[in-house]
């Protein structure tokens, strides 16, 4: 297996080029130059905060709001400053944010616990978007990689199947698939998904972001397999599986990395607009984009009901978006950098 980074043996000193290259590997000046940007560290983190507050939605709901997410409160009474206030009007309209333990963010039209059911859709927005990244990246790898290096009628075929996706607007494509597996649920041999389950948007979100990683992939593959390291595989005997295996998945391996953050967030927001139409979650599950729909027939009156899982789901793309920025940024073999780094490690070893 050889994985070369040209860009760091051309900027080291000479005499010394290839020390100094073989001491810093391309990871680990990804590293220091994601360390050093300080903004997508940031992002990441909000990113990350946010999972972890979603993953502690139970605690939050058993014991601070004392209630679930589809617990119904039309009924109940909540005190606040003092003036017992109806959780729902008379007339329909929900309470606002508390800012305290129940209702922290408000109720919705059916007397539900805002701040739980955020907490709670945002679990299962996390859920699909990364269970259809998972899908998305192992069957674009597969399907890129063996197009690539097969080539000929192999890639023929997959390449048609690729584009066959790719000729429709992921939105459609999704709103066609999620209408009608909603109904019937998905049944592939022994195994069996119901409609309502979250598997089911996951599955349709992985199976049409397959050609925007895969065509990339393919063309990268379609350079490696000419490379020396590839020719010597072959001399030595390797077979085509040896050889995707241990010589062009490693090389392409830095791309991979470098998709899973963008595909996560382009997961999330699709998965939000396949909710909102109807397509994507189904009830009761809850769901920022199912949030947002619910909430929408009560704008002005209740503008909580809609600005707090937008905000929310703007703020967990955006800190996954920035943060993938940064890692491609980091793994670019073109960055300045990787020069300056290779240099700075020279003058430390002289």
């Amino acid at each position: 297996m050889a994985t070369v980074d040209s860009t760091v043996r051309a900027a080291a000193p000479a005499g010394r080029g290839v020390d100094v290259a073989a001491g810093i590997g391309p990871y680990r000046l990804g590293l220091r130059r994601l360390r050093r940007n300080k903004t997508a560290l940031a992002f990441g983190a909000l990113f990350l905060l946010i999972v972890v507050l979603c993953l502690c939605a139970p605690l939050y709901a058993d014991h601070v709001a004392h209630t679930s997410p589809n617990a119904n409160h039309v009924t109940d009474t909540v005190t606040v400053g003092g003036v017992r206030k109806d959780v729902v009007s008379p007339t329909g309209q929900p309470i606002g944010p508390t800012w305290q333990g129940r209702f922290l963010l408000g109720a919705d039209q059916n007397g539900r616990d805002i701040a739980v059911r955020l907490l709670y859709g945002g679990r299962n927005s996390l859920e699909v978007g990364a269970v259809a990244t998972l899908i998305t990246m192992v069957l674009a790898t597969l399907a890129g990689v063996v197009a690539g290096f097969f080539r000929g009628a192999v890639d023929g075929v997959i390449a048609r199947f690729l584009d066959l996706i790719w000729a429709y607007p992921v939105v459609l494509l999704g709103i066609a698939l999620g209408t009608s597996l909603a109904l019937g649920g998905i049944t592939i041999g022994p195994l069996e998904i119901q409609g309502n389950s979250l598997m089911v948007p996951a599955f349709i979100i992985g199976i049409v972001y397959i050609p925007y990683v895969a065509k990339p992939i393919r063309g990268q593959v379609l350079g490696l397999r000419e490379q020396e390291f590839v020719d010597a595989a072959r001399v030595g005997g390797a077979g085509p599986l040896r050889i995707m295996w241990s010589e062009i998945l490693p090389n392409l391996s830095s791309t991979i990395v470098v998709f899973v953050p963008l595909m996560i967030a382009n997961a999330i927001l699709l998965e939000a607009a396949l909710s909102y139409l109807g397509a994507g979650v189904q009830p009761p599950n809850p769901s920022w984009g199912t949030m947002i729909s619910d909430g929408i027939r009560l704008i002005p009156s209740a503008m909580h009901l809609t600005f707090v899982p937008g905000v929310m789901l703007v703020l967990a793309v955006l800190g996954v978006n920035v943060f993938g920025d940064g890692v491609r940024d980091a793994l670019d073999p073109r960055a300045r950098v990787r020069i300056e780094d290779v240099q700075e490690q020279a003058e430390v070893q002289r």
